[in-house]
């Protein structure tokens, strides 16, 4: 589609009576470009669009965003937001090479404005959903369809991209299977993890409000009844996180009413793990079994058997587990925080445990991505370093200032102060975390190594004070938000934006 067209969809889509709204907007949709930076949807993102190898078969389907009364087991219900009545929503399940055709139909109350975000999809630019950036946000009452192929397999999710609005229900897992699958198994189950606070307790707004005043004004008086204090890991390196959660749920359940996974003693099941939370990384076990990792964020990696994973806000770890004969709880410690989420897993009779249950694996050999190796047909291959990106993370609880690189990325304004690369170059990224907490970095259109061996990532933990270097190769043109998948973190400011130059 030329660009002229395309902002004609765009107008009309989004119910902009005049194309004076986009006039300012040198060659995209997402808002004004600055000269000498590839836009979201220019001639450079549409080459490598081109060269996509695709199946010929689209996918079509409506994803409606709308106020919905949840039901989150054991008499609990939830007012809140989800896609099409249900959290998670309804799982997208895609070959490689096949299109994507979603077409977002915006009811939220309020006149709210929305996006979906294809978290970990190495896809074209102008389909990233990133509002101000990629494309204009979708109006309430209005749709837009989100248009791309889907060409790497791997465990993937959709959620939006607008305030604090992943703390809602608005989520859903996306699977992009291989048709030329190596690994051997014989069912799959996916895992959803999330903390939940939305129309039960207070809004993920409400929540935003108390927390961006800092600890030093919540403490001199104001109602703390979200700002979390005295969470601590070990594992994270100190301080676990912000908010208070009433319940932490596995697949939009409660562990007093989990949701089961029935099966026959012997089969082999993959599992896709995916944290959607906010404000939460978990320890993940399965009691009575070991677990052999296969893949992180999409990527094989060097078979690795463990007893408990660590999964951080945003990232996703396939397993292998071969079940063993009797009823078996699948837990997600909120590390840090002292409760839990819990599924089961039955192939046999007996009584579920307890929802306090703590298997032991959970303090078993632990693994984190930093432990783990990429697989030999994903490692990137050795070459000059390009380009080297300082990624300072700043701020703290005391005045909740998260930044990169102390500034706050102007969303008025986002490419003012962009971190440049040029297509073909390999960049590094070094995240130099001089906070006291840790964070989930996420960059958007890419998959990084860590390190010179370590496995390939969109998602990664940087501990305190710690500095955690990654490896990409400029191969997707665009602008590219990078920021920490802590939500709070991210709407106070720990957000940047990686921009190729023209």
């Amino acid at each position: 589609m030329n660009s002229i067209n395309r902002r004609s969809a765009l107008l009309a889509g989004l119910g902009i009576a005049g194309a004076g709204a986009l006039a300012a907007c040198t060659t995209g949709s997402g808002g004004p470009v600055s000269p000498g930076l590839v836009s979201p949807s220019g001639s450079a993102v549409a080459a490598v669009e081109n060269k996509r190898k695709g199946t010929g078969r689209t996918r079509q389907v409506t994803l409606t965003a709308a106020r919905a009364v949840l039901d989150l087991g054991a008499g609990i219900k939830a007012d809140s937001w989800a896609f099409n009545g249900r959290t998670p929503g309804k799982e997208l399940r895609l070959s490689v090479g096949d299109t994507l055709a979603a077409e977002l139909s915006n009811q939220l109350p309020d006149r709210t404005t929305t996006s979906i975000h294809w978290h970990g999809i190495a896809l074209r630019g102008d389909m990233d959903g990133v509002p101000a950036v990629t494309q204009a946000a979708v109006r309430a009452g209005r749709n837009f369809t989100y248009r791309f192929i889907t060409d790497t397999p791997g465990t993937y999710f959709f959620h939006p991209h607008v305030g604090v609005q992943l703390d809602r229900g608005l989520y859903a897992p996306l699977i992009v299977e291989d048709p030329k699958e190596p690994l051997s198994y014989d069912d799959e189950w996916v895992v959803v993890l999330d903390d939940w606070v939305d129309g039960v307790t207070g809004t993920p707004d409400e929540v935003f409000a108390e927390v961006r005043q800092g600890m030093n004004m919540n403490m001199g008086g104001m109602s703390m009844r979200f700002m979390l204090m005295g969470a601590r890991s070990t594992l994270l390196g100190g301080d676990a996180g912000d908010v208070k959660y009433p319940y932490h749920l596995i697949n939009g359940r409660v562990p007093a009413d989990p949701d089961v996974y029935t099966g026959k003693p012997g089969r082999r099941v993959r599992l896709r793990v995916i944290n959607a939370g906010s404000d939460t990384a978990y320890r993940v076990a399965l009691g009575g079994h070991k677990m052999t990792v296969t893949h992180t964020d999409g990527f094989p990696i060097r078979h690795q058997e463990v007893d408990a994973l660590l999964v951080g806000m945003g990232e996703r770890y396939d397993v292998l587990v071969t079940l063993g004969d009797g009823v078996f709880p699948l837990v997600a410690l909120a590390e840090g925080k002292d409760m839990s989420g819990m599924a089961l897993m039955r192939t046999g009779s007996g009584a579920a445990p307890a929802p306090t249950v703590r298997p032991r694996e959970l303090d078993g050999m632990i693994m984190s991505a930093s432990q783990l190796k990429a697989a030999d047909d994903v490692w990137l291959p050795s070459r000059k370093t390009d380009q080297v990106h300082r990624i300072e993370l700043t701020g703290g609880m005391t005045k909740y200032d998260w930044a990169i690189n102390g500034k706050r990325l102007d969303m008025n304004d986002p490419t003012a102060t962009p971190i440049l690369v040029e297509q073909g170059q390999r960049v590094r990224l070094d995240f130099v975390n001089t906070t006291t907490m840790w964070h989930p970095m996420h960059l958007h259109g890419h998959t990084y190594q860590l390190g010179s061996g370590g496995p390939r990532k969109d998602t990664t933990i940087v501990p305190p004070k710690k500095t955690v270097s990654v490896f990409f190769d400029a191969d997707n043109p665009g602008q590219w938000m990078l920021h920490c998948h802590n939500a709070y973190h991210g709407e106070a400011g720990m957000i940047g934006l990686v921009a190729y130059q023209a």
